[in-house]
């Protein structure tokens, strides 16, 4: 199986880190979107990262789709059989890659825009997204044990994006969310590896 991926998207980081922890053995091939290679494309017509492609040559996309064929493939390690617990998972999995949603839609305004095109309301709005969901994670932080799930995953690679494009502007206020991820290494010491 193989990954594309590129080493700073938050849901590649996810799927890559939660495929490992599984079991699931994928070859993870660096991928630039913006030249928009076959392999990409012509897998996923979005052209977007990451996608799965299976040993039979099947494409999977986007990341919340591979995470549930990651946990069918592993007889539920990502994910409680139990309907409310997966159901609680499968928020904290939505809040985090939202927040990552908010966190790129910033990035890619300043990006691609020259910076008397920049819309700031529209910035600001995004930024309002991040830190209402960094409150409600600071509020309610998942239980962090040897037994992972599929929001952990989700949460990690979210932390490691928003350290990585706003280093010191959201640890504020928030010791838990802070210090969490020392707490997830412990559980899943390769967490190192996955670095953009």
């Amino acid at each position: 199986m193989k990954i594309l991926y590129s080493p700073a998207s938050p849901y590649s980081n996810k799927v890559r880190m939660a495929a490992h922890y599984a079991g699931i053995s994928a070859e993870s091939v660096l991928t630039d979107t913006n030249a928009a290679p076959q392999e990409l494309t012509g897998n996923n017509p979005l052209g977007k990262i990451p996608t799965l492609i299976t040993d039979e040559g099947k494409a999977i996309f986007d990341s919340r789709a591979i995470m549930h064929f990651i946990d069918r493939e592993t007889k539920g390690k990502l994910y409680p059989r139990n309907a409310e617990k997966r159901t609680d998972i499968e928020i904290l999995e939505a809040l985090c890659d939202g927040i990552c949603d908010s966190l790129l839609a910033i990035v890619y305004e300043k990006r691609f825009h020259p910076p008397e095109k920049i819309h700031q309301p529209w910035i600001d709005k995004q930024w309002e997204k991040v830190l209402r969901g960094l409150d409600y994670l600071e509020a309610n932080l998942p239980k962090t044990t040897s037994k992972l799930h599929g929001g952990h995953f989700a949460l990690a690679a979210m932390l490691r994006y928003i350290e990585l494009r706003f280093e010191g502007e959201w640890q504020r206020g928030r010791p838990k969310l802070k210090n969490w991820p020392k707490k997830f290494e412990k559980q899943f010491p390769d967490y190192g590896k996955f670095k953009a």
